[in-house]
């Protein structure tokens, strides 16, 4: 895989509350086309990194860069318009609208048609209405709940309001996404078919950060691994090499995982 200019920089990212320090000079990069996982125990950082690069969190110290752009300053909804997308821990989905609503919500956000040229049938409006909901269907394909689209996104099981966030997501028309523990709380069924989502995102050319405490998830779809302990970087690399590492094992992984 090139490395050339990183798709997404952190650069000595630190955050304290109070006298807490909650991360400490965090520095990692994603290239163009990777899937990199974020990993570390409960308390490690891993969320308060997430909410840094995607405006929820000002850094104490430090810049992230996504595209040589500086991201400090900007608002959530203004590093999202750049492309860089994220889903949460817990469901973010429009429960009283239909999954079909939720998806054609999301494109409008980031769609171009305004409340007045819809009210007044403005030429094209028409058409780009069409072509939303054309988009909208494809997107439920891709994460495999087209056969929910009549449904309320409330009504759904827990496994497809996670795939519904995602479709959220997407509907922003990401070039990057980060997912925040995308399959907490979903059976083994439920984990094998997000799997195959990952692959299909994966091949339409989107950068993915994971943060996700299943491991075999993570060792199986990650390109790269990064390991915090309490706020800090404490290993880097491979799968497979992170696996193996001494200090990654005694602070996280556990004694079997050197077997894995």
């Amino acid at each position: 895989m090139t490395m050339s200019m990183p798709e997404l920089s952190v650069e000595h990212i630190s955050v304290t509350f109070g006298g807490l320090v909650a991360i400490a000079d965090l520095n990692f990069t994603v290239a163009k086309g990777e899937t990199v996982g974020l990993i570390g125990s409960n308390g490690a950082g891993k969320t308060t990194a997430f909410n840094v690069i995607t405006g929820f969190q000002r850094p104490t110290e430090g810049i992230v860069r996504f595209r040589e752009r500086p991201l400090n300053g900007l608002k959530p909804h203004q590093v999202a318009s750049l492309g860089l997308v994220r889903t949460f821990q817990r469901t973010s989905v429009f429960p009283n609208n239909t999954v079909l609503e939720n998806v054609l919500i999301g494109l409008h956000r980031s769609g171009r048609s305004t409340f007045w040229g819809t009210l007044l049938a403005w030429p094209g409006v028409a058409a780009a209405e069409r072509a939303m909901t054309e988009r909208a269907w494809e997107i439920l394909n891709l994460v495999g709940i087209e056969r929910r689209a009549s449904e309320l996104g409330g009504a759904l099981p827990y496994g497809d309001q996670r795939l519904l966030g995602v479709a959220l997501a997407l509907a922003a028309n990401p070039s990057m996404l980060l997912l925040d523990e995308p399959v907490s709380g979903m059976n083994a069924v439920e984990t094998a078919r997000f799997v195959r989502l990952l692959e299909a995102i994966r091949g339409l050319g989107i950068t993915i950060l994971l943060v996700e405490h299943d491991m075999p998830l993570v060792m199986g779809v990650c390109d790269r691994v990064v390991v915090l302990n309490q706020g800090r970087v404490i290993a880097e690399g491979q799968p497979a090499a992170i696996q193996r590492n001494p200090d990654v094992i005694r602070a996280y992984l556990g004694q079997g995982a050197a077997c894995a």
